[in-house]
């Protein structure tokens, strides 16, 4: 199910806030837990039962960590638990392309070989793998205790809001909630202004630029400006989309009592790529640092080790995205070089002009998107030389056909959202800000009625 579709919406939604506010405080996770599994479930029964195996997994490693009085035996616990999530995530994200690589490698025939079955890349897989394992590290380090009921556990675990495509949200944030929670009537209302405003941003903003994209990303030799204008609107189609949902879940986990931190902070107003990170994703960004860069060796062991941990731990968060090609992996290698060379000038005291620092940065940001979303390296390899000015320089009549007046306005509209924050305006405006999202929820519904519902793109990750 998708939280921008009429059956979430009309349906799903309503009948699950009756049935949770009609129960009792005390039983309310459980309310919870059996709401997220029918949501799930509406997409597949039997990966549901992959999700709560990893839970179960998780639980039981916390409490045996938290039992264990040697603290070589909790370690090698805790090692077990994060290996066998790893196993999991590696199998069902790589099992396909490692088979398809290793073919081509031995005997030159791109494909998968004859019998083989194409594995199917569970959704929420990789959300459920970053919780379990920031879980039961936390438990090994003493940030929190193992929860002892399951139901409570679980229902951390499959909490819709967060399940399929995040924030990442970690136990220790919102292990008073998973407790006892009181829901107001304010944040009730500040969750729903924050929902409207994610479906709007999703329909409104990121899905009329998603026939554009596919149109560019199809050339077998865009131009520049074919290149140049689908990265461009493919930037903000994801920006729009998966900052919508964010901004949905955060509402959403507001209207049952749960605040959930922020994951966007207008990353393309980012002065640097080190200051992108700050802002885009935030919840996997410190993720990453905490579980991945710190746990490797962070900047403490050398400046040679220092630039090493940033690309390893780039390159795991890249190949945690994939699973299809090994685009991400480069997409993830890329951002650990800028990253590196950005830590080098700063170590150097070297400091740009504000607008060259985003200049910059959105250029190293949009060519990595390009190969992000390109279908296989050579997709990627015929975007980028379009981008490099190699097929010429105007625009093509298929990319001409596909910008239609709607994607203009919506390219046009998107741009002014961005750079809204950086621009001056008035103040004391307080109905605007409070009528906005009604109108433009209003409009996104009107939108979903007459089109089929489009997937949240990180449900592919």
């Amino acid at each position: 199910m998708v939280f921008a579709s009429l059956e979430f919406l009309t349906l799903f939604l309503p009948a699950f806030l009756l049935a949770y506010y009609a129960t009792p405080r005390s039983l309310r996770n459980a309310t919870l837990l059996v709401g997220s599994a029918f949501f799930y479930a509406w997409w597949s029964l039997k990966y549901l039962l992959l999700v709560m195996a990893l839970t179960v997994v998780a639980w039981g490693a916390a409490l045996a960590i938290e039992a264990a009085t040697d603290e070589r035996r909790k370690t090698r616990l805790m090692a077990l638990a994060v290996a066998v999530n790893a196993a999991c995530l590696a199998w069902f994200k790589y099992a396909n392309v490692v088979v398809v690589s290793i073919v081509e490698l031995v005997t030159g025939i791109a494909g998968a070989p004859q019998g083989w079955e194409a594995v199917i890349v569970p959704i929420a897989l990789s959300f459920t793998v970053l919780h379990a394992v920031s879980y039961v590290v936390d438990v090994r380090r003493g940030v929190v205790h193992a929860q002892r009921d399951l139901l409570a556990f679980a229902a951390y675990m499959a909490m819709f809001p967060h399940l399929i495509a995040g924030p990442v949200v970690r136990y220790r944030v919102i292990q008073g909630e998973i407790r006892e929670r009181r829901i107001a009537p304010s944040d009730f209302g500040r969750g729903a202004r924050r929902f409207m405003t994610g479906l709007a941003m999703k329909v409104l903003l990121a899905d009329p630029l998603a026939p554009l994209v596919a149109t560019v990303f199809a050339l077998p030799a865009p131009t520049l400006a074919d290149a140049w204008l689908g990265c461009l609107a493919y930037s903000l189609q994801l920006f729009f989309d998966f900052a919508g949902y964010s901004a949905m879940a955060i509402g959403l986990a507001l209207m049952i009592g749960f605040r959930f931190e922020e994951n966007f902070n207008h990353p393309y107003l980012a002065v640097s790529i080190r200051d992108f990170w700050r802002r885009w994703h935030m919840t996997l960004s410190a993720w990453l640092r905490d579980y991945l860069y710190i746990p490797l060796g962070g900047d403490r062991k050398g400046k040679a080790r220092t630039y090493v941990n940033v690309m390893l731990t780039m390159a795991i968060g890249g190949m945690w995205h994939g699973g299809d090609s090994w685009n991400f992996l480069v997409w993830g290698l890329i951002h650990g070089a800028a990253i590196s060379v950005a830590r080098a000038a700063d170590a150097r005291e070297i400091r740009l002009p504000q607008w060259l620092g985003r200049a910059l940065t959105l250029l190293v940001v949009m060519l990595a998107w390009t190969v992000f979303r390109a279908e296989g390296w050579q997709a990627a390899l015929n975007v980028w030389s379009g981008q490099f000015g190699l097929n010429g320089f105007a625009m093509s009549h298929r990319v001409a056909l596909a910008m239609r007046p709607l994607v203009w306005a919506t390219l046009a509209a998107a741009l002014l959202c961005v750079a809204w924050p950086a621009l001056p305006r008035p103040r004391g405006v307080t109905w605007w800000s409070a009528a906005w999202p009604v109108g433009a929820f209003a409009v996104a519904v009107i939108f979903l009625a007459g089109q089929a519902t489009i997937p949240f793109l990180y449900f592919q990750f």
